[in-house]
């Protein structure tokens, strides 16, 4: 699934293998959901809300958290057949650049209110993190066509 290693129980992902550059990780799909006892749970990025990882950098990384990985991965499983669910998202506010636009263009809001809601929340969390309006207004329209697309900010 997703060209990587995923592990499910009950027909649910529990877990999936990363394969990044600098290391391997297991990713739990619902982490935010584990108890970290361990200490070895870290969030991906900055925006990430369930998905939590384990980081290896090495073969002793593996070996020395084998023990810890298992009792997650086993509570995990418990988490989703709990049908345990993390919080919705807050909503985030819209930007006034991109308020106008759809304001000026209800052909590009209705494209836009096409997308999936993480997609729609990719584009906010890029358009948001502009500090000026002019840099706002850009990446909106340079976005455009993805939008129209139905393409989220890091599809290519």
């Amino acid at each position: 699934k997703w060209r990587s290693p995923c592990y499910t129980a009950g027909g649910k992902n529990i877990c999936i293998i990363q394969r990044m550059n600098e290391f391997l990780a297991l990713l739990f799909f619902k982490g935010a959901l584990l108890q970290d006892a361990d200490g070895i749970l870290e969030v991906q990025g900055p925006y990430s809300r369930e998905g939590y990882r384990v980081r290896f950098t090495s073969v002793q990384d593996v070996a020395r958290l084998a023990d810890s990985v298992s009792s997650y991965v086993r509570y995990a499983i418990a988490v989703e057949q709990a049908g345990l669910k993390v919080d919705k998202a807050p909503d985030l506010e819209y930007p006034d650049e991109l308020i106008d636009a759809f304001d000026r263009d209800a052909d590009f809001q209705a494209a836009f209110d096409c997308l999936t809601p993480g997609r729609q929340r990719g584009y906010i969390l890029h358009y948001a993190a502009a500090k000026q309006s002019k840099t706002r207004a850009a990446r909106i329209a340079r976005s455009r066509g993805g939008i129209f697309d139905g393409k989220g900010i890091n599809d290519r």
